[in-house]
């Protein structure tokens, strides 16, 4: 159902493809024109042939059967009949010669680790543009190197970038996945086994990511991902580190005073403590500390709760360290610990 297209004007794309194959198997297609699912699983086929369903009527349709085997036989008029013991019904459907054909998927580039790979995106993809005209930030970065994998995502406001170290024998690579395409990716991510692997590949147009049977297709965006790199803060004024799960439940209360549109919380750094306050006329005022270590000087700075609140959702470190550069520079917020994974999380400050 991910890659159904439910409010298009193009009734085809409400439609899942199914074709029966001689050699035992039943293929499911289905498509948006963005991205596109393809999964085969055994049937006992006796007459081989291809037709479409409206994918929600199917499902919803399939959910309430009882356990038992599901028969399917469509006719010349592409009506399906659907059986399962004394539980029959017809499903109007329509032409296949309509439905987009989905390209093949190319030999794979290298193969990802579903682990890694559900971290990269959990740790990137809320900071992915909502915004449609800035198309070149709608989706993440996905850089493929000699030393592993990395993910990068932006709004223009914050900026996350994720690390998992590997061994890659193959070219350097980098492409643009779209965000819907991510939450795709997770579901599959999330049914694969410990041993299992995701096959990564590309063509001039999508990319396809399989495990198994199953093959997500992603039409590729267009355009350059900005210059990460120039945006990373080399050094620090001022350091600060503190506990996650504190500093997240503090930022959780401060936020119900926070202006409703901008989110803002001032973030007050000293020696031994960080004061977290917001303040709106309407809903009133928060105070809130938080013991931390810090070195450098005291700073008074202004960021978007929300952004922050993300973050710490996503780190699953029990410490955080924060970087700052003064009042206007922008901050950088990272988990400590000893693993060699890479995570870093860039956020612009407000003015307050």
């Amino acid at each position: 159902m991910g890659a159904v297209e439910r409010r298009s004007t193009i009734p085809i794309l409400g439609n899942v493809r199914l074709e029966a194959r001689a050699n035992g198997t039943l293929e499911l297609a289905a498509t948006d024109l963005a991205i596109g699912l393809r999964s085969q699983c055994p049937a006992q086929v006796k007459e081989p042939g291809i037709t479409t369903i409206p994918a929600k009527r199917l499902l919803d349709y399939v959910r309430l059967l009882p356990d038992g085997d599901i028969t399917l036989k469509a006719d010349e008029q592409f009506w399906t009949t659907v059986t399962v013991g004394r539980c029959r019904t017809r499903i109007a459907g329509m032409s296949p010669e309509s439905f987009p054909e989905l390209p093949p998927a190319p030999a794979p580039t290298c193969e990802l680790p579903p682990v890694a790979l559900q971290a990269l995106i959990e740790r990137t993809s809320f900071a992915i543009s909502a915004t449609e005209s800035r198309f070149t930030i709608n989706g993440a970065l996905l850089e493929i190197s000699p030393t592993g994998y990395r993910m990068v995502a932006t709004d223009g406001h914050r900026m996350a970038v994720a690390d998992s170290p590997a061994t890659f024998d193959g070219d350097r690579f980098k492409c643009l996945v779209p965000h819907r395409a991510m939450d795709e990716i997770l579901t599959l991510v999330k049914e694969a086994g410990e041993d299992s692997a995701i096959s990564f590949s590309s063509d001039d147009n999508h990319l396809f990511f399989a495990l198994g049977s199953r093959v997500l297709i992603a039409r590729k965006l267009a355009g350059n991902f900005p210059d990460y790199g120039r945006v990373l803060p080399q050094k620090f004024e001022s350091t600060a580190v503190a506990d996650r799960a504190e500093l997240q439940a503090a930022l959780s209360r401060a936020k119900v005073c926070a202006d409703g549109q901008t989110n803002s919380v001032c973030l007050g750094f000293a020696s031994g403590q960080l004061t977290i306050t917001a303040e709106t006329f309407e809903a009133g005022e928060s105070e809130e500390a938080v013991p931390i270590e810090y070195s450098g000087c005291s700073v008074q700075i202004g960021f978007n709760a929300t952004y922050l609140l993300e973050f710490l959702r996503a780190v699953g470190s029990e410490k955080v360290c924060v970087g700052l550069n003064g009042a206007f520079g922008a901050a950088q917020f990272a988990p400590v610990l000893e693993s060699p994974d890479g995570y870093k999380y860039v956020v612009m400050p407000m003015r307050i």
